[in-house]
């Protein structure tokens, strides 16, 4: 337990432990001051509510489960990328159970915009992550894409096939991965 929460990170690092132990809705701040060791007070200093903190622990564990990996040739190679991505879902569905699709649902509503903000900007690194992918791959077919379907349109396309993966729990890439093989080589 750390007893001397010195900043956002580590009240982040220990919000994203307690739902890890205890599951999502361990998430408030006074659970979280107890964890970190300090008064409810020091979390309001960095969050000024519970709604915030569950914002920007959402997206602190987004960030976890696709912080860039230490074998950058992942980057360069657009089935390699996605086989990669869905080995972290899965991990990150093992590591944080429920979190996808309880604080996706969740975030959807409107009055948890800052929640939904937060969550777009996570979905949207990654897509600029695959677009990068895409453009990297020296594989890719000079023809592959089009006016119509652009490699920023099959980034979204690819995004939406991992959400939907997600949703099913189903973190086996082989479709996905003949689907790319067949439309870019």
């Amino acid at each position: 337990m750390n007893t001397a929460v010195t900043s956002k990170q580590d009240i982040l690092k220990t919000s994203r432990e307690l739902i890890r132990r205890q599951g999502w809705s361990a998430i408030n701040i006074r659970s979280v001051a107890a964890a970190c060791g300090v008064s409810v007070g020091s979390i309001y200093n960095y969050f000024d509510s519970k709604a915030a903190l569950v914002s920007a622990t959402v997206e602190s564990v987004w960030c976890e489960i696709f912080r860039r990996p230490e074998d950058e040739a992942v980057f360069l190679d657009t089935q390699a990328y996605i086989a990669w991505m869905y080995e972290q879902l899965e991990q990150g569905c093992k590591q944080y159970p429920g979190f996808f699709t309880l604080h996706s649902l969740g975030f959807l509503q409107e009055e948890k915009a800052d929640g939904k903000r937060r969550m777009q900007q996570a979905w949207q690194h990654i897509i600029d992550e695959l677009y990068s992918v895409l453009k990297q791959d020296s594989r890719v077919r000079a023809d592959a894409f089009t006016e119509q379907f652009t490699a920023e349109r099959f980034s979204d396309v690819l995004f939406s096939l991992l959400l939907s993966a997600l949703l099913r729990q189903d973190y086996d890439p082989a479709a996905v991965l003949e689907i790319v093989r067949r439309i870019l080589y």
